[in-house]
């Protein structure tokens, strides 16, 4: 499958309507964010059964390719040393991680997700993979569509394969748009949604006849069948 890596850079003049300027704070963690309609509870739920495979699959269906990927999405973000950085749906961490070794202790990550399971799975491997850098890191139960930040808050921002899960996709880039600082960027990772009819029909194809059944092994037939429509209905 391909995918879609897009460097967004945010100009001076681009800026979002302003929220009060002190005054938002990040969730703690644990607590709901209000969601915009059931459909957001659905997939909430969705990642949240699929969370204790999640990495392991993730390994197996892109024959480990996933990481470099990864990787190129943390280096066009421009993220350095003492940035403070905003990785949205942040899943397990991996993106997070690399970017905690970017940014280093003088630093901060904060990592936001819907999926109060797979946030624990990636508090876990923050105990479990311990580098002195991981200590900037603050994972946040929090909603893409009302992010718990002040404008302008952050030198860049990251999202893996996660902007496609978001039930209203305008107001998520809004959103990062207004916590991020003029002259940063956004680094988007995810699936392509190709033009191309051969690419499009291959890709249909890996889903129905290797995504799928291998999914199904996991008793995650159905999880894994939505792949399908939320790249259908994903931003070219």
């Amino acid at each position: 499958m391909g995918t879609l890596a897009a460097a967004i850079p945010v100009t001076a003049g681009a800026t979002a309507p302003s929220r009060h300027a002190g005054g938002r704070r990040h969730r703690p963690r644990g607590s709901v964010a209000v969601r915009c309609s059931s459909a957001a509870d659905e997939r909430q739920a969705l990642f949240n059964r699929i969370a204790p495979v999640y990495d392991h699959l993730n390994d197996v269906l892109s024959l480990g390719q996933h990481w470099t990927w990864k990787r190129i999405c943390v280096s066009w973000s421009m993220a350095k040393r003492g940035d403070r950085v905003l990785d949205l749906c942040c899943g397990s961490g991996d993106l997070a991680f690399l970017l905690s070794q970017k940014v280093g202790l003088d630093g901060e990550v904060m990592g936001v997700d819907f999926s109060w399971q797979q946030l624990q799975t990636a508090a876990s491997r923050q105990d479990q993979r311990w580098k002195a850098c991981y200590k900037n890191i603050k994972w946040i139960e929090g909603d893409a569509l009302d992010l718990p930040f002040t404008d302008r808050y952050f030198d860049a921002v990251t999202v893996g394969y996660g902007l496609r899960n978001v039930v209203d996709k305008p107001k998520a880039m809004r959103e990062i748009l207004r916590v991020l600082k003029p002259g940063s960027r956004a680094s988007v990772l995810d699936f392509n949604k190709s033009s191309s009819f051969f690419t499009a029909s291959l890709q249909s194809w890996a889903i129905n006849n290797v995504v799928v059944p291998l999914a199904s092994s996991y008793g995650l037939t159905e999880e894994y069948k939505y792949l399908k429509s939320s790249i259908s209905h994903y931003l070219t």
